[in-house]
């Protein structure tokens, strides 16, 4: 699937496209400039939905041709969870490339259907390494070959389009596997397991703020007892000093 995207150069600051309801961008790499642009925010969104990151895609600047670029990164403001800003990546058709890939999960794990059971995945994408022509936008994980809760998929297990190598994670990395419904048992024990802790936390609480009340009652003591013998020494310094004063009257 062909990907295309119009955007215009940028002169203004970031802040002062966004609130014209445009997303600033930019776009480097492949041994060209930095270029600052802005695109349109629904545009944008619409094909990030659709390419992701893994697809390559045909970027026209002013209306000219600029090549083809993948979205190296998104920024999302953290509270709206809006894109403020895209980072685009230049790609030499002619030289290899690293990108990741998202694992899409396909069929079903006979085990779980037929004995129940949940089915754990560890990877939700990979890293590979591939000319830019034969960049794909994700890769199928057929989970038929769990047919047992002892059987896995690892990362070497995953077939390949043509001309893509994986370059992380390690081959022997887990990515599927079947793992069997917990028994009435294995929940109670997980659940007094659970309660256990949570008292044991309430304990180490309550010990804590016993200490500190112990020691801040120490401390207290110990400076009022400091001061009581200052306060003593200063009363008869004070009776003196009066008692004298008397006898040159």
């Amino acid at each position: 699937m062909n990907f295309t995207l119009s955007a215009t150069t940028r002169a203004e600051r970031g802040l002062k496209a966004r609130v014209f309801g445009k997303v600033p961008a930019v776009v480097y790499g492949a041994g060209g400039t930095s270029d600052s642009l802005m695109l349109e925010s629904a545009d944008f969104l619409k094909l990030y939905k659709q390419a992701g990151a893994s697809s390559l895609i045909d970027l026209s600047v002013n209306g000219a041709i600029a090549g083809k670029v993948l979205v190296q990164a998104v920024q999302h403001d953290p509270v709206s969870d809006r894109i403020i800003h895209v980072d685009f990546r230049r790609i030499d058709m002619s030289k290899k490339m690293t990108a990741p890939v998202t694992l899409r999960f396909v069929g079903e794990a006979s085990i779980v259907k037929s004995s129940g059971g949940t089915l754990v995945t560890s990877l939700a994408a990979v890293e590979v390494e591939c000319l830019p022509k034969d960049l794909v936008s994700h890769i199928d994980v057929d989970l038929s070959p769990l047919v047992s809760y002892e059987a896995v998929i690892k990362v070497r297990d995953l077939k390949l389009p043509a001309g893509i190598v994986i370059v992380s994670p390690h081959a022997e990395d887990l990515v599927a596997k079947a793992a069997p419904a917990l028994t009435e048992e294995e929940i109670k024990a997980m659940e007094e397991a659970g309660a256990t802790a949570a008292d044991l936390a309430k304990i180490e609480v309550a010990g804590k703020k016993k200490e500190d009340e112990e020691t801040a009652a120490a401390a207290e003591g110990a400076e009022g007892k400091a001061a009581a013998p200052a306060v003593k020494a200063e009363d008869e310094k004070s009776a003196k000093g009066g008692s004298a004063s008397g006898g040159k009257k």
